[in-house]
C-alpha cells in the first residue's frame, strides 16, 4: 500500500510508509530496531483480545487455537504492564503432502495491557481451555476511607 499515492505527503506518513514496508522481508536495508518494531507491531495487531471487568477482577481473554501451554508466555513487566506472548509454529510437512492454501497465521504474537492501579499483580492466574486463554488479575481491596481527624480546640 503506497500512502504517497493517496495525497498524504507529510513526514509522518512517510515514516509510517517506511515502517509498513519494513515489515516485508524483501527490504533488507531497514536496520534492526525498525524491523523489530514493525514485526512487534504486526504481532500485536494480529492478536485479538477481550478485556472484562468484574467487581473483584479483570479478565483478559485471547483466542489461542492449536497452541500448547508451553507456547504461551504470560508476564508482568515494570509499571504494571501485562504481556501475553508466544509463537505458533508451522506444522511439519509430511512427505508427499504440500500446502495448497495456507491461511492460518504462524509466527510470534504479543499483546501488552496497562493494568490499572488497583490490579493485584501478585494474584494473577492463566488458564488455556479449548483454545481460549483467560488471564485473570484480581483487584486490590479498595482503600479504607480516611476518617476525619478531630482536633481539640483549647480555650486560652
Amino acid at each position: 500500500m503506497d500512502l504517497r499515492m493517496t495525497a498524504f505527503d507529510s513526514p509522518l506518513f512517510s515514516v509510517l510508509q517506511h515502517l509498513h514496508d519494513a515489515g516485508d522481508d524483501s527490504d533488507k536495508s531497514v536496520s534492526g530496531p525498525y524491523r523489530t518494531y514493525a514485526r512487534d507491531a504486526k504481532a500485536m495487531a494480529a492478536t485479538a483480545a477481550d478485556v472484562k471487568e468484574s467487581p473483584n477482577s479483570y479478565a483478559f481473554v485471547v483466542d489461542m487455537p492449536g497452541l500448547k501451554s508451553g507456547d504461551i508466555k504470560v508476564q508482568v513487566e515494570d509499571n504494571n504492564v501485562l504481556v501475553i506472548s508466544g509463537e505458533r509454529k508451522r506444522e511439519e510437512e509430511k512427505e508427499g503432502a504440500k500446502y495448497v492454501r495456507m491461511e492460518r497465521r504462524v509466527g510470534k504474537f504479543m499483546r501488552k495491557f496497562a493494568l490499572p492501579e488497583n490490579a493485584n499483580t501478585d494474584k494473577i492466574s492463566a488458564v488455556c481451555q479449548d483454545g481460549v486463554l483467560t488471564v485473570t488479575v484480581e483487584k486490590l481491596p479498595p482503600p479504607e476511607p480516611k476518617k476525619p481527624k478531630t482536633i481539640e480546640v483549647k480555650i486560652a
